[in-house]
């Protein structure tokens, strides 16, 4: 897959430092929701052909696919949502993960989650989808370690 954007930051505590930063600048919640709305029309373009059962998350209320390529030294992932939000969070978790070693991802916790305040401000759908797309992350680079 070609114009795959990340990684944007040359290692993933950098990503994790910028997405903070970011966050930093919006006053409240509505505006960070938009943010992630605009994130979220950053994703690359999802083939139709992978928007299958098998590359569907499971645990997510909104329809999530993820395909994942690589080996240990490179792991990217791809993914969708049916979700204007949804699609803010794989971006966000894309940007920290994608494009990484199998290493760097297993040895990275996404801190972002807590550092921005969504763990406290997402529904608690959203927060399981959201474990169960870095579940998912990190359970592939453990397989291809």
């Amino acid at each position: 897959m070609t114009n795959f954007p990340f990684p944007l930051e040359p290692t993933a505590a950098d990503a994790q430092a910028a997405i903070a930063e970011e966050f930093s600048f919006f006053g409240d919640w509505s505006e960070r929701y938009q943010y992630l709305i605009d994130l979220g029309r950053k994703l690359p373009t999802f083939p139709e052909e992978w928007k299958t059962e098998e590359h569907r998350l499971l645990g997510c209320q909104s329809m999530v696919w993820i395909v994942p390529e690589g080996d240990a030294d490179k792991l990217v992932f791809h993914a969708i949502s049916d979700s204007a939000i949804v699609s803010g969070l794989i971006y966000l978790a894309l940007r920290v993960y994608s494009g990484r070693s199998a290493a760097e991802i297993l040895a990275t916790d996404p801190d972002y989650v807590s550092a921005i305040g969504l763990a406290k401000h997402l529904s608690p759908t959203r927060s399981n989808g959201l474990a169960a797309m870095l579940t998912f992350i990190r359970d592939t680079a453990q397989a291809r370690q």
